[in-house]
């Protein structure tokens, strides 16, 4: 008797078996993508966060000035053009590349 017989290995199990491994790859990635930071959280309300800088209070932060956002500041950890992308003052958070905060920094 032989002994692979038994061991089905046809084309049609090999693919069944990739997609199987592409589907757990996705969830994975999925689940490992960082979230947003949301403007209330402690921390973005003490840093003046908002996710959109157009929207920020000049008169409570004197510092901003038209055109300073997370993607032109040295924090910003992404690559250009990315819409978002995560900062060393939001640990395992993402920050919006048009966003801005009380620690924005020029880019050098």
């Amino acid at each position: 008797m032989s002994h692979f017989t038994s061991t089905p290995s046809t084309r049609r199990v090999f693919m069944m078996q990739v997609a199987t491994a592409a589907t757990a790859v996705m969830a994975v990635s999925e689940a490992s993508a960082q979230a947003m930071v949301d403007e209330k959280d402690p921390q973005a309300v003490g840093l003046a966060y908002k996710a959109d800088a157009t929207k920020v209070d000049k008169a409570k932060n004197p510092k901003y000035a038209a055109g300073n956002n997370c993607a032109n500041c040295g924090l910003f950890q992404a690559k250009a053009g990315a819409a978002a992308g995560g900062c060393p003052l939001f640990a395992g958070k993402q920050v919006a590349a048009k966003g801005w905060c009380s620690a924005w920094a020029k880019k050098a």
